[in-house]
């Protein structure tokens, strides 16, 4: 037990909480087909050719594509970085720099978890097997990216933002702009909290070269950028409200994630990163639960 604790603290499994509701949100738009041009569109899922069966095997094999596609990420952000992590005080104390998981077995564990991944894209679609490669490119991409630019924020946003472009095309196949819409909102929500959380790095970051907004532009002026990603967020879920014409119970769910955002801007300043973390888990973690649970519930009885 200690081992698989060991390994949940590694990859940070509890941040799951981040990209899996927007996951079940993607899902869940695929389940109802959506489409505002269809009448009856509510219908279908309830119709008794509607293939449950086959909906909850996909439930579990999305829920498994996050798991394993996130797990490989952060194995790997950890193996790669482990040097870097030792220098750092905030960092030293995590499971490679201690010793208490091998650099060895880390990249092991992210071979497997990527291995996994494909495995189970094979079993949803064809679209979503041959698209994998470019999941994985993109999640294990992000660990490079602080070493040559600080737009770092923004590779780590994109990909969260494949969880819901994933889900809807496990279920249906196809693209469709309601999720992508979605996914532009992550990706800079995404961005704007990781520009918050980066700035306990900012003078690390700048000793070891390596690039951030807070090391690139400073403590203040990385917090205005922040606001905007955030904003640019708001915009995104507020455009697919209109475009996707849902009912109270989104815009319930929109006004908690905007507060969140609102929320988590005002408990840190540049002089006062005391109450980061609170920004950053607890914040988001409220953002994105409870946004995906008010989404899903309207798509349910609007």
């Amino acid at each position: 037990m200690s081992k698989v604790k060991s390994y949940l603290s590694l990859i940070k499994f509890s941040h799951t909480i981040f990209a899996m509701p927007f996951a079940l949100i993607g899902f869940a738009l695929g389940v109802f087909e959506f489409s505002s041009l269809i009448p009856g569109w509510h219908r279908k899922i309830f119709s008794p050719q509607f293939d449950w069966e086959r909906l909850g095997l996909l439930f579990v094999l999305v829920f498994l594509c996050m798991v394993f596609a996130r797990s490989a990420a952060m194995a790997f952000n950890r193996y790669l970085d482990r040097n870097i992590d030792a220098k750092n005080p905030r960092t030293a104390i995590r499971e490679i720099p201690k010793g208490i998981i091998t650099p060895k077995n880390a990249f092991a564990f992210t071979i497997a978890a990527c291995i996994l991944f494909i495995v189970c894209t094979y079993f949803i679609n064809s679209i979503c097997f041959y698209l994998s490669p470019v999941a994985l490119a993109v999640v294990l991409g992000y660990s490079y990216t602080k070493r040559f630019t600080p737009l770092c924020h923004l590779i780590l946003g994109v990909g969260l933002a494949l969880a819901p472009i994933g889900a809807y095309l496990a279920v249906t196949g196809h693209f469709d702009l309601l999720p992508i819409l979605f996914s532009i909102a992550v990706i800079f929500w995404v961005s704007g909290f990781d520009i918050i959380y980066a700035l306990q790095d900012e003078e690390f970051d700048k000793s070891q070269e390596l690039y951030s907004i807070p090391a690139w532009l400073g403590k203040a002026k990385a917090l205005r950028i922040s606001e905007i990603f955030h904003g640019i967020s708001a915009a995104a879920v507020f455009i697919a409200g209109r475009y996707g014409g849902f009912g109270w119970l989104y815009w319930i769910g929109v006004a908690v994630f905007i507060g969140m955002l609102v929320y988590q801007h005002s408990i840190v300043k540049p002089n006062d990163l005391r109450k980061v973390n609170l920004a950053f888990m607890t914040a988001n973690g409220i953002a994105s639960v409870v946004f995906a649970i008010f989404v899903i519930s309207d798509l349910f009885i609007h």
